[in-house]
């Protein structure tokens, strides 16, 4: 049975921790699935489309990496796909207490697992908040985002 993992999140925008995430999953799953949640509460600096195409630039090279968005809870979201696990990414211990309470009730609810996976320490300073401010500032993000030419307004 292939082993299909979902990464979910609203990656405005993708950073380089998500990105060292994604190529750690690689390593234990057969096909990673980077799925963008829309959050109606949620105003994104980056449109979806921007979004999706700076995600696909990244892993245009990786056939095992698929780009899609979704509405709803992750669980149904992973059922309709036949994902197996849910991917979340960890910079510290303060990610891991708010990540492992949603991964236990997930686990309760729909019997999918969560795995874990440390961002490398090089990017454990990066969130996509502070990237966002640094942006809008008219500061440069190619540090902390890859291909961060390809992102549009």
């Amino acid at each position: 049975m292939k082993k299909i993992a979902v990464f979910p999140g609203s990656f405005d925008p993708f950073t380089k921790g998500h990105e060292s995430v994604v190529r750690k999953a690689l390593e234990l799953f057969d096909e990673v699935v980077i799925a963008i949640g829309f959050n109606t509460s949620k105003t994104y600096l980056f449109d979806l489309e921007s979004r999706k195409a700076h995600i696909a630039s990244i892993f245009e090279q990786n056939k095992n990496v698929r780009i899609e968005q979704y509405q709803g809870l992750t669980v149904e979201y992973c059922k309709i796909i036949g994902a197996q696990f849910i991917v979340r990414g960890l910079r510290d211990t303060k990610d891991f207490e708010y990540e492992k309470n949603i991964a236990q009730m997930n686990l309760d609810i729909s019997g999918i697992e969560s795995v874990f996976f440390m961002t490398k320490p090089e990017y454990a300073a990066i969130n996509a908040t502070i990237v966002r401010e640094i942006y809008k500032s008219g500061g440069k993000i190619n540090l902390f985002v890859t291909n961060s030419e390809k992102l549009v307004k």
